[in-house]
C-alpha cells in the first residue's frame, strides 16, 4: 500500500514535552490513533514564549507519514520541495566562468555552476579558512592586521567569523534556500538549521562547512585559487574579457561574477575608474551594545531562563528616532561576542560573533542608525566609503592600536567618559579604552542612538541599564555603493559582469546572499551551454 505524506501546521506543546506528545497531540487533531503515525518530520519549530511568566510553548508545522488517506481540515497533502537545476541554454560558452570571491554569494554561484557541469574558477584574495583563522587570531590576540587576511577577506567571507544566521525576509518559490540549507548541512552544519525558526551555524561550525563546499566544488570540477586578488579588470567595448589577478597574471572568461563582499574598497575604487556603473546607496552605522546573556535570557524567557531546552535568547528592536532615523538592532549574537573587524590599517571596525554553543557570558547586537547619501561627504558614487572611513579612523585615533572605544551606557547619555566597568566586561580584543563616543560621531547619530536605546529599554527590560556597554564603531553593517545591474543580473553597462551578493548592493547577510548567488547561477546556465 502506498503510504502518504499530510501537513500539519501550528501544533502547540508545552516546553517539557516529547516525541511522544508530538505524535499524541496529531493523532488527537487528526483523529487517528498514534500507531498510525510511520514517520514525522519537522518542517518548522519556533518558541511561543508571550506567556514566559506561566509557559513557554514549541510550535511545529510537521509532516507525517500514514498508510491511509486522511481527509482532515488540520492538514494537507505535504508540497513536494526539491530544487532543479535549470535546463542549459543553446549559446556556447567558450571559457570557464570566473567568481571574484568565496563569501555565501561566490560559493553558491560556483556550486550551482559546478554542479550543471560548468566548471567555475574562484578566486579568493584572502586565504583558505584554515590559515585565514591564524591572522584573525594573530589580529584579535596581538593588534597585527593582515590586510588581505581578516574578519572581511578570506574563504567564506565576512560570514565565516559571524553568528551564522540564516534567517531571512526574502520570499523563495524555487526553492533556493532549502537548496542552501541541505547543502550547508551536508558540508557538517548541524541539521536542525533545516527547521528551527531562527536558524544559525554559528563560527566554529561554518568554518568546517564552507571548506566542505569548497571541497565538494572541486570534486565537481571547479577551481578554488587563494590569495588571489584580482586588480584589474579587462574590458573591451563595454564587454568583459578577464581579469588580471596580483598585478600579474591574466585569467580571459566572458562571464566574470563579481561577489566581492562589502569591504573590497579598492575592487570598488577599480571598478569605477573602469568605467562600471556605480551609484551611491543607504546604509547604517553605530555601535554594539553588550548585556549580560543572562540579562536577556531573563527578560524574554522569565522564570523558564535557565531550561535546558532554551537556547540563548535574542531580540530584534527597532525605533524611529524623532529626527526621523531608523534605530534598530542587527546581527544580534546571543552568548557571542564583539569582534575586531578591520580590513585597512588604522581603523578600528567592531562586528559580532558566537559559536553554535552560544555559551559566552555576554550577549550583543549592533544598535544602528539609518544613513542616506545626503549625509556623505559629497555625491561621488565611491563617497559612502569616505563616509565610513571617516568613524572608522576617529575610532583609530583615540587608542592608535586598534583598541576600541568603550562607554557605559549611562555615561554615553551624560556626555561623561567611563572610569570603569559595572557587571558587563566588554569582549572586544585585542582590547578596548574608555572614551566618550559623543565626540565620534556627528550629532543626529548620536540623539538617535540615546533615543532609541531607552525606547528599546521600555520593551526589554535590562536592554538600558546603566552599566550596559557600548564598543565602536560600527559601520559595515551593508555596501555603501550598488554595482547598477540589468534584469539579466549583468553591469548595465559591462556585459558578462555580474555583480551579485551584499558587496554589489543586492543582499544583507548569508542567506540572501546565497540565494542571490544561486539565481545569478541560474540564469547563466539556462542561457548558456558548454563549449569548451
Amino acid at each position: 500500500m502506498k503510504s502518504n505524506v499530510y501537513r500539519i501546521n501550528n501544533i502547540k506543546l508545552p516546553i517539557d514535552h516529547d516525541f511522544e506528545d508530538i505524535k499524541s497531540k496529531i493523532a488527537k487533531m487528526v483523529n487517528i490513533k498514534s500507531s498510525d503515525i510511520k514517520n514525522i518530520e519537522i518542517v518548522k519549530q519556533s518558541i511561543d514564549a508571550r506567556k514566559k511568566h506561566q509557559m513557554i510553548y514549541f510550535i511545529y508545522n510537521i509532516d507525517f507519514e500514514v498508510d491511509n488517506v486522511l481527509n482532515n481540515p488540520n492538514i494537507s497533502l505535504a508540497p513536494k520541495k526539491e530544487y532543479i537545476l535549470p535546463k542549459h541554454g543553446d549559446i556556447p560558452l567558450n571559457s570557464r566562468p570566473l567568481i571574484i570571491g568565496t563569501g555565501p554569494a561566490g560559493l553558491f554561484a560556483g556550486l550551482i555552476l559546478a554542479e550543471a557541469g560548468f566548471e567555475p574558477i574562484i578566486l579568493e584574495r584572502g586565504k583558505n579558512v584554515e590559515d585565514r583563522k591564524k591572522d584573525v587570531n594573530n589580529f584579535w590576540n596581538n593588534g597585527i592586521l593582515n590586510t588581505e587576511s581578516n574578519v572581511q577577506f578570506g574563504e567564506g567571507g565576512a560570514g565565516t567569523f559571524s553568528d551564522g544566521k540564516l534567517n531571512t525576509l526574502i520570499k523563495d518559490k524555487n526553492n533556493r534556500i532549502k537548496k542552501m540549507l541541505e547543502e550547508f548541512v551536508e558540508a557538517g552544519a548541524p541539521e536542525e538549521i533545516l527547521y528551527i525558526n531562527k536558524p544559525h551555524i554559528g563560527t566554529d561550525k561554518l568554518e568546517i562547512a564552507v571548506k566542505n563546499i569548497r571541497k565538494k566544488i572541486e570534486r565537481l570540477g571547479g577551481n578554488i585559487y587563494f590569495n588571489s586578488k584580482v586588480t584589474d579588470f579587462i574590458i573591451e567595448n563595454n564587454k568583459i574579457k578577464g581579469v588580471i589577478v596580483n598585478d600579474s597574471d591574466k585569467i580571459y572568461s566572458d562571464i566574470v561574477i563579481l561577489a566581492i563582499g562589502h569591504s573590497a574598497r579598492d575592487t570598488f575604487k577599480k571598478l569605477f575608474e573602469k568605467g562600471v556603473k556605480i551609484t551611491q546607496k543607504p546604509f547604517s552605522i553605530g555601535v554594539r551594545i553588550e548585556h549580560l546573556k543572562e540579562t536577556i535570557d531573563k527578560s524574554q524567557y522569565g522564570k523558564f531562563y535557565n531550561h535546558p531546552k532554551l537556547k540563548a535568547a535574542d531580540y530584534k528592536l527597532s525605533h524611529r528616532a524623532k529626527n526621523g532615523r531608523a534605530v534598530y538592532t542587527f546581527c544580534m549574537c546571543p552568548g557571542g561576542y564583539v569582534v575586531a573587524s578591520a580590513s585597512e590599517e588604522n581603523m578600528v571596525v567592531t562586528n559580532g560573533m558566537s559559536e553554535f554553543s552560544r555559551d559566552n557570558i555576554n550577549s550583543n547586537s549592533a544598535i544602528l542608525v539609518s544613513v542616506s547619501p545626503e549625509d556623505f561627504p559629497s555625491n561621488h558614487p565611491l563617497s559612502g566609503i569616505e563616509f565610513q572611513r571617516i568613524y572608522e579612523r576617529k575610532a583609530f585615533e583615540i587608542s592608535k592600536n586598534y583598541f576600541a572605544p568603550v562607554q557605559l551606557f549611562g555615561d554615553f547619555l551624560k556626555n561623561k567618559k567611563s572610569t570603569k566597568f559595572g557587571n558587563i566586561l566588554p569582549t572586544y580584543k585585542p582590547g578596548t579604552i574608555f572614551s566618550d563616543l559623543n565626540t565620534i560621531f556627528p550629532e543626529y547619530i548620536i540623539s538617535s542612538l540615546k533615543e532609541g536605546i531607552i525606547a528599546m529599554g521600555e520593551k526589554l527590560k535590562g536592554f538600558s541599564d546603566y552599566d550596559a556597554v557600548l564598543t565602536g564603531v560600527e559601520t559595515r553593517s551593508s555596501s555603501p555603493i550598488r554595482i547598477e545591474r540589468n534584469e539579466n543580473y549583468e553591469s548595465v553597462n559591462t556585459k558578462g559582469l555580474y555583480p551579485i551578493g551584499e558587496g554589489a548592493g543586492y543582499a544583507g547577510g548569508i542567506t540572501s546572499s546565497a540565494v542571490d548567488g544561486i539565481r545569478i547561477a541560474e540564469s547563466i546556465i539556462s542561457k548558456y551551454k558548454k563549449g569548451w
